[in-house]
């Protein structure tokens, strides 16, 4: 919960990672908040107010993908908003004749971005999706210690470099520092 507030506020590429991981963890927990209380929540170091309310956030967190049916897969919804608003960014970059540095940093992640796109077979809605899909599974690779190819490297540097100009759009539009 702190670290995900943080992150809202910080970095929102980082954000949407880190809630997809937590969206893991509970399944890995089997939606159980005792498990998640002994084997998280009460190894911060933090007092135990706070700790109470993380154990709320989870627990709220379990009732949601319960509720909205993600206990197998799939993102909750207001992460899911999270990434289409980002996608609306990333298309209104693309009609921008302003936004120059964005639509070339885009050409160089396109076709990277279009295997994606092909590989989840019609799963994910738009461009922005597959790119976090794409660094999502990169990510998981290499926690796994899985060997990652030279040409799937290459094209995660692109997307991951058009996610981290899009997260800088993004944050310079909130503080009113860009208009589209």
């Amino acid at each position: 919960m702190i670290i995900a507030k943080q992150k809202k506020k910080e970095n929102i590429a980082e954000y949407i990672l880190y809630m997809w991981q937590i969206e893991d963890l509970i399944r890995a927990y089997k939606f159980d908040i005792n498990e998640i209380n002994k084997n998280i929540v009460y190894n911060f170091n933090q007092p135990e107010p706070i700790k109470k309310e993380i154990s709320n956030w989870y627990a709220g967190l379990i009732d949601l993908m319960k509720e909205e049916n993600k206990t197998e897969s799939g993102h909750l919804q207001f992460i899911q908003n999270t990434i289409n608003d980002l996608n609306n960014t990333h298309l209104q970059l693309l009609k921008s004749p302003e936004q120059l540095d964005y639509i070339e940093v885009y050409n160089k992640a396109k076709d990277g971005i279009d295997e994606l796109m092909n590989k989840s077979k019609g799963t994910v809605e738009n461009e922005i999706e597959a790119c976090f899909n794409g660094l999502y599974g990169l990510l998981m690779l290499r926690l796994q210690k899985k060997t990652i190819n030279a040409e799937t490297a290459s094209a995660m540097t692109s997307v991951s470099q058009l996610i981290a100009l899009i997260n800088k759009k993004h944050k310079l539009i909130e503080q009113g520092k860009i208009d589209l």
